[in-house]
């Protein structure tokens, strides 16, 4: 499954720690990660993918398919600024948001709305259905994969 990785784009040790570790452990499992392709949050996140060999989707704000981190094989540019936020959530079945902001918080709105299962590791819980507060790496990947499996 494509599980869309959401979070701040500046961001400390442990919460690096916590997004390259959710995305080996996505990786490992063998679900493709999803994000918007740069720094932070969604750098680690594909760093970890990487280490375990998965496939990693960056959903860029800008045009330049260059300007993804080093560790996204599959670059996607848009040109759309923040309103890429909408495809990064879209093109996974479920979304891990990681600490963030404003951005973030757009991101777990957009995927509620289509029905996703959103699971918030360190993450403001915004009290809406669908969002599922879990305090692992480990949690939030279960909870991802407990939810849309329950959906088949």
């Amino acid at each position: 499954m494509r599980v869309a990785v959401i979070g701040g784009s500046s961001v400390g040790t442990r919460t690096h720690e916590h997004a390259h570790r959710v995305g080996r452990l996505l990786g490992e499992r063998g679900h493709t990660v999803v994000c918007g392709g740069l720094g932070g949050v969604m750098a680690a996140a594909c760093e970890g993918a990487a280490a375990s060999g998965a496939e990693t989707i960056g959903i860029l704000p800008g045009g330049d398919p260059e300007a993804a981190n080093e560790w996204v094989t599959t670059p996607i540019a848009t040109g759309l600024g923040n309103a890429r936020n909408v495809l990064v959530v879209r093109n996974g079945e479920a979304a891990i948001a990681i600490d963030g902001a404003a951005g973030t918080l757009s991101e777990i709105g957009h995927a509620l709305d289509f029905g996703r299962p959103v699971a918030g590791l360190k993450a403001g819980d915004p009290g809406l259905d669908g969002f599922e507060r879990v305090s692992t790496p480990a949690e939030a990947v279960a909870h991802v994969e407990d939810a849309v499996s329950g959906r088949d």
